[in-house]
């Protein structure tokens, strides 16, 4: 799909390529609505610096220089967290590359670099925190019990975010082989693979059901009756048992989705490997995990550190 903008102005080109990111990029509705504020943002500053809708070929440096200084020194009330700057720096960038692939005179997306950010904290849990939040369910013979231990290990073992685990079908899943095929953010498919222990606690869940429901996880309310629990649900299960197990750290099931990866990471695992499992579309993403996984630094402090001085 070609697009007319060799003459537009900034405003009409941006719905040129919000159109392009839904059509041809197959983008969710979400991630549309995203780069539209952010772009949006944009226009509206250099309406207001050339009291007038711009074109392409007026996007420079210094314009985007000043957008940039804009964006920092907003008054106290609207301040922009760094990460959020870069937020608005990424859409841009991504437009100006769509207006390149058109052969629109325009800033080199290239001459734009993103702002240096702190890194971002990540809460995971120790292993022996785990097994104490999973020893916190009761072992009765209550469903609802047998249903929160499930959730949690295959929460553990798997990595899967809280809307793809309340997003899981009975019937996707393939107990034989410990697998099943989800859709994570942006629609994308990937294999999610099951620890035997979460494979054999989804297998009595599901033969303790009695339900029609096609929901994994269900509020169970009768006989027959199930709901597919919510997000908030899910959440609520897994801050009972860290209460109930004296886990002083906040956890939720992104936090379960950490621990996941940093276990990976800490026995060896690539982080490729590690991107594919969680669904990340790009490795700068998982690149978040490295900082306190590295088992090489480790190895040389263990080795290292606190030594006698050889004479």
């Amino acid at each position: 799909m070609s697009y007319n903008i060799s003459v537009a102005t900034l405003s009409t080109s941006i719905d040129d390529f919000l159109d392009y990111l839904e059509i041809e990029q197959h983008r969710s509705a979400r991630t549309r609505e995203n780069y539209a504020h952010y772009l949006n943002r944009f226009a509206e500053f250099t309406e207001t610096e050339y009291k007038k809708d711009i074109s392409p070929s007026q996007i420079t440096l210094p314009l985007v220089r000043k957008y940039r200084l804009s964006l920092n020194r907003q008054n106290s009330n609207q301040a922009l967290k760094p990460i959020t700057q870069n937020y608005h720096i990424i859409a841009l960038r991504a437009f100006l590359k769509f207006l390149a692939k058109q052969d629109v005179k325009t800033l080199s997306a290239e001459k734009i670099e993103l702002g240096k950010t702190t890194e971002r904290h990540i809460d995971f849990l120790l292993p022996e925190e785990l097994g104490r939040i999973f020893d916190a369910v009761e072992k009765s013979e209550k469903i609802e019990d047998l249903r929160d231990l499930t959730i949690l290990f295959v929460l553990f073992s798997t990595g899967l975010r809280v809307s793809e685990l309340t997003n899981l079908k009975r019937k996707n899943i393939d107990l034989k082989r410990g697998e099943f095929m989800i859709r994570g953010k942006g629609d994308k498919p990937r294999v999610v693979f099951l620890s035997p222990e979460a494979s054999k606690l989804l297998g009595q869940y599901f033969s303790r059901r009695t339900d029609n429901a096609e929901a994994a996880f269900v509020a169970h309310q009768g006989a027959s009756k199930a709901t597919a629990l919510s997000p908030r649900s899910i959440q609520r299960i897994v801050q009972k048992y860290a209460a109930k197990a004296g886990v002083v750290k906040k956890v939720t099931p992104h936090v379960l989705r950490h621990s996941f990866a940093t276990d990976l990471l800490i026995n060896g695992a690539d982080i490729r490997s590690v991107q594919i499992m969680l669904g990340h579309s790009s490795i700068t993403t998982t690149q978040i995990y490295t900082h306190i996984t590295n088992k090489q630094l480790k190895e040389v402090h263990t080795t290292f550190h606190n030594k006698e001085p050889k004479h």
